[in-house]
């Protein structure tokens, strides 16, 4: 037996015992006739100490030849501490060693292996498994792992069953690119891993399982950035004989479990915004309620006044910095630059600062009198002591720009607490959206999402105006899941793939399987899938998921610890009978 207990189990209860550990050296201290060692094991640290007094000069050398990471077994007594560390649970005591056995040494790791590290990103990805014994990735994965045991008991406690679905299945060209498998057995042929398993969870509705989930590998060829990764974990749900409402209350029901278990958060009902009312008041489909700040159109009182650049625009929209109205001419400045950068596009940004005396400050006061600005300030909210900010542009565009701002005004102030939660709903997504490079609509969701019924006949005149029986859960200003009603027979479906351009032969090919089923009795179906990743990090109080995966890969989709994507042998490449055309 390589241990009795765990490094971080003992206490005084434990006094005069004699125990086995075995670990990690996190720390050696040696004094000369003393040496104090940190032993690491998953569960947490003991202290063990070796002096002249007590310890065989043999074992007290031993000791002192030890080093960082080296794996070891010691045998001793549990003896009270004289200078207590109240830091750690096992601070109170010590192990006095009788006897050491090195189970194996270690080379100096190239990074130190404690909470503040000087290892960067991808030294420590290179080294992924010495950088999981570090306690904020290890806490991560352990909090990562809670989080899927809660959702496991609670859907399962709610009628749902868990049933794996293929990795190897069907390419198709709708959404992200997939990732291809070549098939060595029909030559010429390819798998395509899942972006999800959406239609074949659609399938075990069909096949009367009523309520499936499954926590499920998704993989998506695509940029990456820091809540991205090539593949990805989906806690994937779908239901049978259910409308919109079912499936909303279900999940809400999940979320608040999952924030009462975890985190000890209670919260209300979750509030419900249309995909209209988000872009209108927060310039996004994912707002974060947790702060104000929320969009006012200012078309019909700042245009008509000789200010040529609101004149010409489609749409004048700002908001209210609360508290913002000392800014200095530098900090305004850095916002306009700000909005102007690349990744924005803005063109310009006007100001308002509306003064604790009531009297108003602006770059147009050329343009606008006090009372205009009054007006401006009533409309979005402004009290004395704030700053307007507004742009203009055309609707989606600018929109999205003081989406952005809005966003990062919240993080330079402090607003976005990640001990706060803020879930909604966002319902009524456009069920099409128009692909300019195509030319033609594309699914907003998937091509399987029901239209709302009183919407259908508007396929035919003004297909834009569609709205889906789609839905999306937000959090903290994050799309943490998203799901829809699914249409369940075959005319319908056909219907949606004519007017998404695909031709009968296309459709057939593609998702013929799919159509026969609906032949064969289909029920009312809908589901939700969420992002675990993406869900782990925000209930941790984070919003890049890297660290919450044991092994991910870095922003160029490599995995940098085993080196891959890699190049294959010549042989393999035969068998699939593939031939690579590398360009220089």
């Amino acid at each position: 037996m390589y241990r009795t207990h765990t490094c971080g189990e003992l206490t005084l209860a434990n006094k005069s015992q004699v125990v086995t550990l075995a670990g990690w050296v996190q720390k050696v201290r040696d004094k000369g006739f003393m040496v104090w060692i940190d032993l690491r094991d998953r569960y947490g640290i003991t202290q063990l100490i070796f002096d002249e007094a007590r310890t065989d000069t043999t074992l007290l050398e031993q000791a002192k030849s030890l080093g960082r990471e080296f794996v070891i077994q010691i045998e001793g007594e549990v003896i009270e501490r004289e200078a207590k560390n109240t830091n750690i649970p096992t601070g109170a005591i010590e192990v006095l060693v009788k006897k050491l056995t090195v189970l194996n040494a270690s080379k100096t790791p190239p990074f130190t292996i404690e909470n503040k590290t000087d290892g960067g990103d991808e030294l420590r990805m290179k080294y992924r498994y010495l950088d999981i014994r570090r306690n904020p990735v290890k806490e991560k994965l352990i909090f990562r792992h809670k989080v899927s045991q809660e959702v496991r008991k609670y859907l399962s406690n709610e009628g749902f069953i868990e049933v794996e679905t293929p990795y190897l299945i069907k390419s198709t060209p709708e959404g992200a690119r997939d990732f291809v498998v070549p098939s060595r057995m029909n030559s010429g042929q390819f798998y395509a891993l899942p972006q999800s398993p959406q239609t074949f969870k659609q399938l075990l509705m069909v096949a009367g399982m009523d309520k499936y989930f499954q926590l499920v590998k998704c993989f998506r060829d695509e940029d990456l950035r820091a809540d991205r990764q090539p593949e990805f974990t989906q806690i994937d749900c779908e239901m049978a004989f259910v409308e919109q409402e079912d499936i909303l209350n279900t999940f809400e029901g999940l979320t608040k479990h999952l924030l009462k278990e975890i985190k000890g958060v209670d919260v209300a009902d979750f509030p419900r915004m249309t995909y209209a009312e988000a872009m209108k008041t927060y310039g996004n489909d994912k707002p974060d309620i947790r702060f104000g700040m929320t969009f006012g159109e200012l078309n019909d009182i700042a245009q008509g006044k000789g200010f040529g650049v609101f004149d010409s625009q489609e749409l004048v929209v700002g908001i209210a910095v609360p508290g913002c109205a000392h800014y200095s001419r530098k900090q305004t400045d850095k916002l306009i630059d700000f909005v102007r950068c690349p990744q924005i596009g803005a063109k310009g940004l006007i100001f308002v600062k509306y003064n604790e005396d009531g009297s108003f400050k602006s770059s147009v006061d050329k343009f606008y009198t006090q009372e205009n600005l009054q007006a401006w300030a009533d409309r979005l909210g402004a009290q004395k002591g704030d700053l307007m900010l507004v742009m203009s542009g055309d609707t989606d565009a600018v929109r999205t720009q003081l989406s952005t701002l809005r966003m990062h005004m919240a993080e330079t102030l402090g607003l976005r607490n990640p001990n706060e939660f803020a879930p909604l709903w966002v319902v009524d997504f456009p069920l099409l959206e128009w692909d300019k490079e195509s030319g033609r609509f594309h699914a907003m969701h998937h091509p399987f999402t029901s239209p709302k019924p009183e919407d259908i006949a508007l396929l035919e005149t003004n297909p834009g105006a569609v709205r889906a029986n789609a839905y999306d859960m937000v959090l903290n200003g994050n799309e943490i899941g998203g799901g829809s009603i699914r249409i369940h027979d075959k005319t319908t479906q056909k219907m949606m793939f004519d007017h998404l351009g695909f031709t009968p032969e296309e459709a057939e090919n593609q998702f013929g399987f799919l159509m026969n089923a609906f032949e064969y009795g289909a029920p009312p179906h809908g589901g939700l899938a969420f992002g675990l990743d993406r869900l782990v990090a925000i209930l941790s109080g984070q919003e890049s998921i890297r660290d919450f995966i044991a092994f991910p890969k870095n922003n160029a989709g490599r995995d940098v610890m085993i080196d891959a994507p890699s190049a294959i042998d010549q042989v393999q490449l035969d068998e699939l009978c593939l031939k690579l055309n590398l360009k220089n």
